[in-house]
């Protein structure tokens, strides 16, 4: 059915790549082959259960498990996307299932500590980002790891995401340059409810990380879109709440950055630009404007500013300000023609 190879000697046949921690593995498939023959020719090439995988294809399909929502899903769909396997090594697994040694000698049951509360470890374990994915194939991924295992850890985003019941599936960066256009950049996507959020840690030149605290602000954004997906009152007002209760929750005030200057990039914006996928699957939500995707964007208009905060207005009177710029800079139509 599929080989781990490229033998393309059959014109109809269809290929596929798939990345499985940071090593990318070739199949190649026939014409009307589907989902579950990627699973099938996984678990004959790599001996990882079906069970065990889980797929993440980018762009717009988001996190597949199992099991799958739809096996019968035509792989000649996903030739053209990003397929990364999250699924342990085949000597992970083994592992697991390998009983552990048996003590020779009888140990005592160890005592619950008194200074240990069950109920915030509880919280802490199930009440997190469960997968954590740098993309590997940006330089430094290590660096991004690090970076989403800050905010993961983060005291101010723990204490919000116990207190509202937070579970996100995965947390990812984002590749700046599939992210960007003339006149916007996404700074943050939440796909499904919390299935998969991203986030925009590196510069737009890749040459740094972007401000930590602008970061957070924008992860506070995201999981408000576990709730609300449309950008409404009800969804500025959870994002004011998430973001006073990540401060107040936050003991160390962000007191130190990793790398120190590593992660602060002055002129890389911040807040007011803010730019995101809501919490939907498909389209992208740019702030001032319409959407791209089918779901409910604010306008330009003086109506659309009713009811927002001092914050919100300035970031759409910066962003209208930039967009004026661009206008008197850019020569019109009927300029062009004199010249």
């Amino acid at each position: 059915m599929a080989e781990a190879a490229t033998d393309t000697s059959e014109q109809q046949s269809l290929s596929l790549s798939v990345l499985h921690h940071g090593k990318t593995h070739y199949y190649t498939f026939e014409p009307d082959c589907v989902l579950g023959d990627l699973a099938t020719a996984i678990e004959e090439h790599l001996s990882i259960s079906p069970s065990y995988q889980k797929f993440l294809i980018t762009p717009k399909v988001g996190l597949l498990k199992p099991p799958y929502p739809d096996p019968s899903l035509p792989l000649s769909t996903l030739t053209a996307k990003q397929i990364q396997l999250l699924a342990p090594l085949p000597s992970d697994i083994a592992s697991l299932k390998a009983p552990p040694p048996r003590p020779r000698s009888i140990i005592k049951a160890a005592k619950p500590s008194r200074y240990r509360d069950p109920r915030k470890a509880h919280d802490d374990a199930l009440y997190t980002f469960h997968t954590l994915i740098p993309l590997a194939y940006l330089p430094h991924p290590e660096r991004s790891l690090k970076y989403l295992e800050r905010l993961r850890d983060d005291p101010g985003i723990k204490t919000a995401m116990a207190k509202h019941k937070f579970s996100v599936g995965v947390l990812t960066e984002m590749n700046p340059a599939e992210h960007t256009t003339h006149e916007s950049k996404t700074l943050g996507l939440n796909r499904n409810g919390g299935e998969v959020i991203e986030l925009r840690l590196r510069t737009d030149a890749y040459d740094g990380y972007r401000d930590y605290r602008t970061i957070r602000e924008t992860l506070c954004h995201e999981l408000a879109h576990n709730v609300h997906s449309e950008h409404d009152r009800k969804f500025w007002d959870l994002t004011g709440q998430i973001e006073k209760e990540v401060e107040r929750g936050d003991w160390t005030r962000g007191g130190r950055s990793l790398g120190e200057e590593e992660f602060y990039n002055p002129h890389d914006g911040g807040v007011g630009q803010h730019v995101d996928g809501g919490g939907w699957t498909g389209g992208e939500f740019v702030l001032g404007g319409a959407t791209a995707g089918g779901a409910g964007g604010s306008g330009g208009s003086a109506s659309g500013s009713a009811g927002l905060s001092r914050r919100e207005l300035m970031a759409k009177a910066a962003e209208e300000r930039v967009r004026q710029q661009k206008e008197v800079q850019s020569p019109s139509e009927e300029d062009r023609t004199r010249q």
